[in-house]
C-alpha cells in the first residue's frame, strides 16, 4: 500500500502546472478588448457589462485599466519564455499604491457633497476611490486627509521612478528654475564682446610749458607675472581667450542607465559573495567611477561565537573581469581605495566620450588660483573636476603612451595654456620636433628663443647650449647673492631692469633622440633635470616608446611628473609610472597622471586643442609681434645661438674617443684580434663606444674591414709593444 501510495504521489495523474504564457495571453486579450469597449464604437451586451463594472468600481481611472492589464500580461509572456524583465520588487506595489491613491484625492477632490452619488454613476474615483477617501475622512478630517493622500502619492511616485527624496528635489527644483528662466530668453543668450583695441598705443600728452612730463604709466597685462613699464619698450597683450578657443558641451549619462549599472554592480559582487553596496556615483568626461563601500560578512570563531568581519578590498580588485563582462563593457579599472575616501573606485567608460575643451580648464576657479610661473591645463578628472598644476613646481614633466593616444594633443594644450596666460617677455620655448610636424606650426610666435628645432644632429647642441645657459644663470645668481630665479627677478624689477625669462624645453619625440647619439642626449636631459629648475628652466618630454632604452633610470628619476598614455603592455606601464594600469586606459586623451607631490595616480581626460584653435592662437601672436615697434636688437630671433654646436659636439666627442682609441690600439695588437665584445670587457665600456672605436681602428687601417657579418677581425698593423695607457697615435 505504501509503495502504491508512493507510486501514485510520484507518477500519478496529478494537475500538470499551468504555464505563466497562459494568463499572461489572456490578460494581454483582456486588455485590448477593454481598449476597443472604451472607444466609442459598437460594442456587445456582454462588455457593456464589463466596462459598467470597471466604471463603478474605479471611475474615471477605468481608462488606466487596459494599461494594467496589457502590462501585467506582457510581464508573465516573457516570464514564460525565460526573459527575466528584473524588475523591482517595490516599482510594481508603488504603481498600484499610486493608482489607488489618485483615486481616492481625486474623489475627494470632485466630490462635492455628494460624494456617494458620483460613485454610483461611476465617475471620479469610484466606489474604490469613495471607500478609501471616506475612511481617511471620517478618520482624519478633510484638510487632513488630503495632506496625507498627497504625501503618500509622492512616496509611492518615488517607489515607481526609484528616486530618493534628495533626487526629488532636484528634480523638482530644476523644472521650477526652467520655467521661470524660459521668460527671459534673451537674458541669457551670450553676444561676444568687442574687442578692445588690445594693440593700440596710448595718445601722447603733451606737457604744459613748465611742466614735466608725465611718468609713463604702470602696466600689467591679464595673467602677467612682472609689471611691464610703457617706454621705449614693447608691450604685449594676452590673447583673448574667449573669441579664440571653443567652449565644451557636457554629456551626461541619464539617472535610469546610472542606477542600472549600480544595481549590476551590487548583483555581480554579491554573486560572488562579496557585498558591497554603491555609495557614491562620480561621472566624468570619459568614466563614471563608482564607489563601493565592502560590506560584512558573518564569520563563526573557534568558540561558536559569530563575528562580522569587513570584506578585504583585493577580494573586489580581483573580480574586475568580471564586472567587465556583466557590465558588457571593457576595459574597467579598479582604483582599490580611492585616495582620500573610504571607498572602492570601480571606473566604468561612458558610453559616449566628451571632449574637455581647454577654455574649460582656463576659465575654471582652479586654474585661477596657482600663483606658479608656469600654469598648465591638464584636464579633468573622473568626477568632472578640472585639474590644473605649475609646470615650475614639478619642475619637469614626462608624457609617454602608444601612437594615436593623445601625447601630441597634450603637449600642445601645455604649450597654448603658456600662450594664452604669458606673454614672450616671461616666457620663452626652445622646441624640438623630430617628425616635422607637430610643432612646426608654431614658427613666428615671439615666444620662440629660435624657429623649431627638426634636424636630429643639431639636437645635442640645442641641449648642450641649454647646459651653458644654465651655467651662466647660476653665474648671475652668484653674483646677486639669489637662490633662484624669482629672487634674481625681484631684484632686477627692484633696479628697473628686464626680468629672465622662463625657458621651457619642449621635445616631441625622445625615442628619435635616444636613437642618434644616446649617451650624449641622457647626460644633457639629467643635467638640465637635475639642477636647472632653480634658474627657470623647464623640461617637457614626450615619447611614444616608453622601454627601458628610452626612458631610461637616470631620466625617471629626475621627472617625478609624468603622464601615461594608453600603452600596448603593462610592462610598458610599469616603465613609465611603476605600476600596471596604462595598458586599461581608453585612448583620445584618456591618461593617468603621477604628481610630482604624490605617488597616486589620477586618471584624467586631457584637455582637446583643435588645429583651428592653434592656428588662431599662433595667427594672434604673430599679428601681436608685427602690430608692435621694431624690437631691439637682443630681442630679434637670429641664427640660433647653437648653429655650431653640433660641430663642437661631434669635436668633443672626438676628443673623447681619443682617450680611449690609443688603449683600444694596444689591446688588439696584444690580442692580435680586435672585436666589439672584447673592448667592451676589457675597457668596461657600452656597445655603442666599443663599435665607434672599431670604426675608428678600421679607418686607420690597424684592422681589417668587417667579412661576411664575423664579429672577430684581424689586425693588419702588429706595432711595437706599446703601454696601454701611452696616448701615442699611429698616423692616419
Amino acid at each position: 500500500m505504501a509503495r502504491r501510495r508512493k507510486n501514485k504521489r510520484a507518477g500519478g495523474s496529478s494537475n500538470p502546472p499551468l504555464h505563466p504564457e497562459v494568463p499572461g495571453i489572456l490578460l494581454l486579450l483582456l486588455g485590448l478588448l477593454t481598449l476597443l469597449s472604451l472607444i466609442p464604437v459598437e460594442r456587445g451586451a456582454l462588455m457593456e457589462s464589463w466596462i459598467e463594472l470597471l466604471q463603478s468600481a474605479v471611475g474615471w481611472g477605468v481608462w488606466l485599466m487596459p494599461i494594467g492589464f496589457g502590462g501585467v500580461g506582457l510581464w508573465l509572456i516573457f516570464v514564460g519564455l525565460g526573459r527575466d524583465l528584473q524588475i523591482e520588487q517595490e516599482k510594481p506595489w508603488g504603481a498600484l499604491l499610486l493608482f489607488v491613491l489618485g483615486l481616492a484625492l481625486l474623489h475627494l477632490i470632485v466630490g462635492g457633497e455628494e460624494p456617494r452619488e458620483l460613485a454610483m454613476q461611476g465617475r471620479g474615483g469610484g466606489y474604490l476611490g469613495y471607500g478609501v477617501s471616506q475612511l481617511l475622512v471620517m478618520a482624519l478630517g478633510t484638510p487632513a486627509a488630503v495632506l496625507v493622500l498627497v504625501t503618500l502619492s509622492i512616496l509611492a511616485l518615488m517607489m515607481v521612478l526609484g528616486l530618493s527624496l534628495r533626487e526629488m528635489g532636484t528634480i523638482l527644483s530644476g523644472t521650477i528654475r526652467q520655467v521661470l528662466s524660459s521668460k527671459d530668453v534673451l537674458s541669457r543668450i551670450r553676444f561676444p564682446a568687442k574687442r578692445p583695441p588690445a594693440l593700440a598705443e596710448p595718445p601722447a600728452i603733451k606737457p604744459l610749458p613748465g611742466e614735466m612730463p608725465p611718468s609713463p604709466p604702470q602696466v600689467r597685462p591679464r595673467g602677467s607675472i612682472y609689471p611691464r613699464i610703457i617706454g621705449g619698450e614693447q608691450v604685449w597683450h594676452l590673447p583673448p581667450i574667449d573669441e579664440i578657443l571653443a567652449d565644451s558641451t557636457e554629456l551626461e549619462l541619464s539617472q535610469a542607465e546610472i542606477r542600472e549599472r549600480v544595481r549590476i554592480i551590487e548583483e555581480t559582487l554579491a554573486s560572488f559573495g562579496v557585498p558591497a553596496k554603491v555609495v557614491e556615483v562620480n561621472q566624468g568626461p570619459t568614466v563614471t567611477q563608482f564607489g563601493v563601500e565592502p560590506g560584512y560578512v558573518e564569520r563563526r570563531n573557534s568558540n561558536g561565537r559569530v563575528t562580522r568581519a569587513k570584506i578585504k578590498v583585493s577580494r573586489i580588485a580581483n573580480l574586475a573581469n568580471d564586472l567587465a563582462l556583466a557590465l558588457a563593457a571593457s576595459p574597467i579599472r579598479i582604483e582599490a581605495p580611492v585616495p582620500g575616501r573610504s571607498v572602492v573606485g570601480i571606473e566604468v567608460p561612458n558610453s559616449e566620450v566628451a571632449l574637455v575643451a581647454l577654455r574649460t580648464v582656463l576659465e575654471s576657479e582652479v586654474f585661477r588660483q596657482i600663483k606658479g610661473p608656469l600654469p598648465i591645463a591638464l584636464g579633468q578628472d573622473v568626477a568632472g573636476n578640472p585639474i590644473a598644476f605649475d609646470l615650475a613646481a614639478m619642475p619637469h614633466l614626462l608624457i609617454a603612451g602608444a601612437t594615436g593616444s593623445g601625447k601630441s594633443v597634450c603637449v600642445n594644450a601645455i604649450i597654448a595654456s603658456l600662450l594664452c596666460t604669458r606673454t614672450p617677455d616671461e616666457v620663452q620655448f626652445i622646441m624640438i620636433d623630430p617628425k616635422m610636424v607637430e610643432l612646426t606650426t608654431y614658427n613666428g610666435i615671439p615666444h620662440l628663443r629660435a624657429p623649431v628645432v627638426i634636424e636630429l644632429e643639431r639636437v645635442v647642441g640645442v641641449l648642450n647650449w641649454a647646459t651653458r645657459e644654465m651655467d651662466e644663470r647660476y653665474k648671475l645668481f652668484n653674483r646677486a647673492q639669489a637662490r633662484n630665479i624669482e629672487v634674481y627677478n625681484q631684484q632686477l624689477i627692484a633696479r628697473g631692469e628686464k626680468p629672465l625669462p622662463y625657458v621651457v624645453v619642449v621635445i616631441d619625440e625622445l625615442a628619435d633622440l635616444m636613437m642618434i647619439a644616446p649617451d650624449e642626449v641622457e647626460r644633457s636631459i639629467c643635467r638640465i633635470a637635475q639642477m636647472a629648475r632653480a634658474t627657470g628652466i623647464h623640461l617637457v618630454i614626450a615619447t611614444q616608446r616608453p622601454s627601458v632604452d628610452v626612458v631610461t633610470g637616470l631620466i625617471k628619476a629626475n621627472f617625478p611628473a609624468r603622464i601615461s598614455f594608453a600603452v600596448t603592455s603593462q610592462v610598458d606601464s610599469r616603465v613609465i609610472i611603476d605600476t600596471a594600469g596604462a595598458e586599461k586606459l581608453l585612448g583620445r586623451g584618456d591618461m593617468l597622471f603621477m604628481a610630482p607631490d604624490s605617488s597616486k595616480l589620477v586618471r584624467l581626460q586631457g584637455c582637446f586643442v583643435s588645429d583651428k584653435e592653434l592656428a588662431a592662437l599662433v595667427r594672434y601672436w604673430k599679428g601681436a609681434r608685427l602690430s608692435q615697434e621694431p624690437l631691439s636688437s637682443d630681442e630679434v630671433v637670429q641664427q640660433p645661438m647653437w648653429e655650431d654646436l653640433p660641430i663642437e659636439a661631434a669635436q668633443a666627442q672626438a676628443a673623447q674617443e681619443d682617450d680611449l682609441l690609443p688603449k683600444a690600439i694596444a689591446l688588439v695588437q696584444q690580442h692580435k684580434r680586435a672585436s666589439t665584445s672584447m673592448l667592451q670587457r676589457q675597457l668596461r665600456i657600452g656597445y655603442s663606444r666599443a663599435a665607434r672605436l672599431m670604426d675608428a681602428m678600421e679607418k686607420r687601417g690597424i684592422i681589417e674591414p668587417e667579412v661576411d657579418g664575423n664579429r672577430s677581425r684581424r689586425v693588419i698593423v702588429e706595432g711595437p709593444k706599446r703601454d696601454p695607457d701611452s696616448d701615442d697615435l699611429p698616423p692616419l
